[in-house]
């Protein structure tokens, strides 16, 4: 009786799912209160249309057909607002939360765990530095995972024999660093994290520090002398692909396998396997497209093949390490499920970083997710180009089908026939610039080119070949990275990414058109939240202009406090604010992080978006190319110090500083201006026709108080320069004396 009961839980156990899926709580009480906004949006509309043209307020009597045209813009405006808020709901109406059982795959498929090829990819050693790029290495060759059926592919797109000088030392690091994390389970499985945050442990511990502090001088010294000695040249064949001929933008195809996991004297001071690990650049010459990170993920994808062959790929930046041990296991928890897990393409994790500061200054976490968990309820979370598991079979382009079974033949499948340098010479001819020629790389297979945002559109095209895809957002964040700690750094990542969405929607790949009848309507409407970042900035550059304009010359542009049509404007922007901000709360987040992220916002939409839009709108014409721009993971001392204390770093002359501080000065004049004139002058008579402008005026006066502090009070290198505050105050004054001839 005791053997048949416990087949029957064996039996139990197999049913047992390797994920649960949770509906976020009180959806029906938020759409009940979308609801509500609703109506509030559309009694605004109506109030646009039945109030025509504005009456104006005190003594002046402006051109009734200009003061229309106006108006037509604020309803516009309020139009475009409306509008994108609804595209918004339909994935907070279906947040969803994935939740893995590890212990259930370890259980089921411990010696039938299939082989995993880990990609990290850097560019350039200046702005990616060495030391930063092997931590990141050094953490995913640490995750609690069968060495055996682990590969770490480095992708070096700048081809810099200092690089694969840095990946020699981490190998060596490597026999010492992973038993060490594996016997004291340690966490981050990054050496500088880790050293960071840890005091002195015992002469083990102090040990392996000092081992890694010698790397990393070792290091940091050759990078320093631009220079690497004889004596370390004629220990690995490696060096000989480098001579004069060989620059960041010309170069031939490198492949060098440093670790050979099929090795069995490949092992560690403790005598275990140790993961292969290969260098590769690929060829780069000057008359051919190399496609950015798109090209360098498709020529890791066949090297790989040929290599090792995992049926899971990781995907990180070099600055994005993996924070958790496990990682790995968890992901397959989504692949290997006997009943969903055939129909998953890829799992993406949310990108969180290891510099934020307390308040979160520039709101690089994004404490928030409802809106990817949300798309993630639709099984079509966005590829966000970093922290994502992939199937090799979806991401090589195949499409699915009913009868797919992945999971039955996902082992490690290493090439076990070919020698080494066998491998490498087959290697290069697939990372050769010509390989995709007439092939459909970069079109059907791998990553797509011809985009800025080549993830965005890469994780779309795989969903509409029917895959799945699951957003997952654990406790413990599986991977950190290096949040950039300037403003203009900020900005221009953020201006790349919503120029290369923006694009993706007048491409053919727009979600309502490339998705029509491929994935649902709500998951179309999820990816256009971001795709239509870059146009948010016209409507919030009309209201940060025309309103306080009008203020300033007491034209009223809302509806007076004791109206009845004050109410909805109100009650929109009240409880609109109200619910991010609870919702903030309820994440994680304080009430400064909360404000800091609605002052990033604002600053975003009114000069990253902006711009993005007019560079779009500029190629649309076919007048410019595509451009990938590299933020750099490098700062100053006092830079740094800036940062930590939270105050804001301009200090550049940024054509984006100077549109901030256009429109920051011209709020600030038309504020104090029209409150002149109302309280000295006494000339607008009945403030309640103008309150609302005065309040809108009044918080962009808030928002912007480090913009005037950098302008006005502060004297480090991290001020705005003086020419950048001489043209913002000539453009705001300009403005300001034009408007009246209008």
């Amino acid at each position: 009786m005791g053997r048949g009961g416990g087949g029957r839980e064996d039996a139990a156990e197999l049913l047992q799912p390797l994920f649960e899926t949770k509906e976020a709580k009180g959806r029906v009480a938020y759409k009940l209160f979308a609801g509500t906004i609703m109506v509030g949006i559309c009694l605004i509309w109506l109030y646009r249309i039945v109030q025509v043209i504005p009456r104006g307020g005190g003594d002046h009597d402006h051109d009734q057909e200009g003061r229309s045209w106006v108006w037509i813009g604020m309803f516009m405006a309020e139009l475009w607002f409306g509008f994108y808020w609804i595209i918004t709901q339909p994935v907070r109406f279906n947040v969803r939360y994935r939740l893995p059982f590890k212990d259930r795959l370890s259980s089921r498929y411990e010696d039938k765990l299939p082989g995993v090829d880990i990609f990290v990819c850097t560019a350039d050693p200046v702005m990616e530095p060495p030391t930063l790029v092997i931590n990141t290495v050094l953490s995913v060759m640490s995750y609690n995972y069968p060495p055996e059926k682990l590969s770490v592919y480095l992708s070096d797109d700048g081809g810099s024999e200092f690089i694969f000088y840095a990946l020699l030392e981490a190998s060596n690091f490597s026999k010492y660093w992973i038993p060490f994390c594996k016997k004291f389970n340690v966490e981050p499985r990054n050496p500088e994290a880790y050293f960071a945050q840890e005091t002195y442990h015992d002469q083990e511990w102090l040990a392996i520090k000092i081992k890694y502090e010698e790397m990393k001088n070792r290091i940091e010294s050759a990078t320093a002398q631009e220079r690497i000695s004889r004596e370390i040249r004629d220990q690995h064949k490696g060096f000989l692909e480098w001579n004069d001929k060989v620059t960041k933008q010309n170069h031939q195809s490198i492949v060098q396998i440093i670790i050979d996991g099929r090795d069995t004297k490949a092992v560690d001071k403790e005598g275990c396997q140790l993961p292969t690990l290969v260098y590769m650049a690929r060829e780069k010459r000057p008359e051919w497209p190399h496609n950015f990170k798109a090209g360098a993920m498709n020529s890791l994808i066949r090297v790989s093949s040929e290599i090792s062959n995992g049926s899971i790929i990781l995907n990180v930046d070099c600055d994005m390490y993996a924070n958790n041990a496990d990682s790995i296991r968890e992901a397959l928890c989504f692949f290997m499920d006997e009943k969903t897990g055939h129909e998953i393409a890829f799992v993406q994790h949310p990108q969180t970083f290891n510099n934020i500061t307390q308040n979160d200054l520039y709101s690089n976490n994004n404490h928030v997710v409802s809106q990817l968990a949300g798309i993630g309820g639709y099984y079509a979370a966005l590829y966000c180009g970093t922290g994502c598991f992939h199937r090799r079979d979806s991401l090589s382009g195949r499409k699915y089908c009913k009868d797919y079974r992945g999971n039955r033949d996902m082992e490690a499948n290493k090439n076990f026939e070919k020698k080494v340098h066998e491998l490498e010479k087959v290697s290069k001819v697939l990372a050769n610039c010509s390989y995709e020629t007439d092939t459909q790389w970069g079109k059907e297979m791998g990553l797509v080119y011809g985009c800025a945002v080549e993830d965005i559109v890469t994780g779309l095209t795989i969903q509409c070949r029917g895959w799945k895809s699951v957003y997952y957002n654990p406790e413990r964040k599986a991977f950190l990275g290096v949040a950039p700690t300037t403003l203009d750094i900020a900005l221009v990542q953020y201006k790349r990414w919503s120029e290369g969405m923006f694009q993706i929607f007048f491409s053919k790949y727009c979600p309502f058109i490339y998705g029509n009848g491929k994935i649902k309507l709500g998951a179309q409407m999820g990816y256009c939240i971001y795709l239509l970042w870059a146009t948010l900035s016209l409507p919030i550059l009309y209201y940060v202009i025309v309103p306080p304009l009008y203020l300033l010359h007491g034209i009223s542009l809302f509806p007076k406090v004791s109206s009845m049509w004050f109410i909805p404007f109100a009650y929109v922007f009240l409880a609109k604010s109200v619910y991010s901000l609870i919702q903030a709360l309820n994440c994680g987040s304080t009430i400064k992080i909360w404000w800091n992220l609605q002052r990033m916002w604002m600053i975003r939409r009114t000069t990253a978006f902006l711009l993005a839009f007019i560079d779009i709108s500029i190629k649309q014409l076919g007048l410019s190319q595509t451009t990938f721009v590299l933020t750099s993971k490098v700062v100053t001392e006092d830079v740094s110090k800036r940062y930590e204390q939270e105050i804001m770093e301009f200090g550049s002359s940024s054509i984006m500083f100077t549109m901030l501080g256009t429109f920051a000065m011209l709020n600030l004049f038309c504020l104090f201006g029209a409150i002149f004139k109302m309280v000295v002058v006494q000339e607008f008579g009945v403030l309640e026709s103008l309150i609302s402008q005065v309040f809108l005026c009044g918080m962009m006066v808030l928002i912007n108080l480090p913009v005037y502090e950098a302008m006005f009070f502060r004297k480090d290198n991290g001020c705005l320069p003086f020419s950048v505050m001489f043209k913002s105050f000539v453009l705001a004054s300009l403005a300001c004396l034009i408007m009246p001839m209008i």
